[in-house]
């Protein structure tokens, strides 16, 4: 049984750091420069650390990937919609609230993760070739589909306060064009970002980590303890559980005619979504005020997927 990984753990550290030392004024206005400069650098050092020939290679199989970016990106937001019609339908005044409804409707635009789905996929002894080029295809996409999903799922009502247009342009200018730079500067950067793994990984790990803390110290500013209680807590980990089994069943529905070996890269890339990623994309896309509670079911979420999933790989891996 899969332990809570270290990651997670610094991420609950920060939202119970944010919840009693919230920053505020100046100080609040530093670290959301800061965040932006680190968010930059991330996806710089990613685009430089990426293989080109990666990126062809996943364009290869395209029953496979395309099962993915079907799941990821179609079947993730159409389960997500229909499950709050639903909730909707049976308690009209909302089981959890719009703004955690909109956190869990913006899990379902996010593309897949990377490392994860890679290694899980090895775990379970499926096609790891296929599961770095599909989570890599994911992530690229998403780049242009998240924000795109994430507008006509929410609306501009709900927090995002921009068109999906414009909110397309916030994520190229700073997560798509630094992520550019970094491949056009492969050569030359490249060798040096592989030889520091440890250290890329932790400049990443950590800017995530500060963009949580200052997320969620504005939304304790803006009271979000006193919406969220651990009832509502409760109910958002029942729907994330209830969103990634279905997407799990969907998906080994749709790679059944596969060899197994894909058939598994196909689950487990296409019922993942990326806390990497995401939590950036918040901050972008989302006024600062609602990026906390947006991201809260976004990091259940990333704990149950990597629980439930650990066990399915296992399970494969015996067979």
């Amino acid at each position: 049984m899969k332990r809570l990984d270290p990651f997670l753990m610094a991420l609950i550290g920060a939202v119970l750091l944010a919840s009693f030392f919230p920053c505020h004024g100046a100080l609040s206005n530093v670290l959301s420069h800061l965040v932006t400069i680190l968010i930059a650098l991330m996806f710089f050092f990613q685009g430089a650390k990426l293989e080109r020939k990666a990126i062809v290679e996943s364009v290869r199989d395209w029953r496979l990937q395309g099962g993915v970016l079907l799941c990821t990106f179609v079947i993730f937001p159409l389960l997500g919609l229909f499950l709050h019609f639903l909730f909707k339908s049976i308690s009209p005044d909302g089981l959890i609230g719009d703004g955690l409804w909109s956190g869990i409707l913006f899990v379902c635009c996010l593309p897949s993760t990377v490392q994860s789905s890679i290694a899980l996929t090895s775990i379970a002894r499926g096609n790891v070739s296929a599961s770095i080029c599909a989570a890599t295809m994911s992530n690229i996409a998403g780049i242009v589909l998240t924000p795109l999903l994430a507008g006509l799922l929410l609306g501009g009502a709900h927090h995002s306060g921009s068109s999906p247009l414009q909110a397309i342009l916030d994520v190229s200018k700073e997560l798509l064009l630094p992520f550019a730079l970094g491949q056009i500067v492969q050569t030359w950067v490249g060798p040096i970002v592989k030889k520091h793994k440890f250290l890329i990984s932790l400049t990443d790990r950590g800017s995530i980590i500060l963009v949580v803390y200052t997320a969620f110290s504005a939304a304790v500013t803006e009271g979000i303890w006193h919406r969220v209680s651990l009832l509502r807590l409760l109910e958002i980990t029942a729907i994330n559980f209830i969103i990634l089994t279905f997407i799990l069943t969907i998906s080994r529905s749709i790679g059944r005619k596969m060899p197994i070996e894909n058939n598994i890269s196909l689950q487990l890339c296409g019922s993942k979504k990326s806390l990497a990623s995401g939590v950036p994309m918040a901050s972008v896309i989302f006024p600062a005020s609602t990026v906390g509670i947006i991201v809260l079911p976004l990091m259940i979420y990333h704990q149950i997927q990597l629980f439930t999933c650990t066990l399915l790989a296992r399970k494969y891996g015996n067979r």
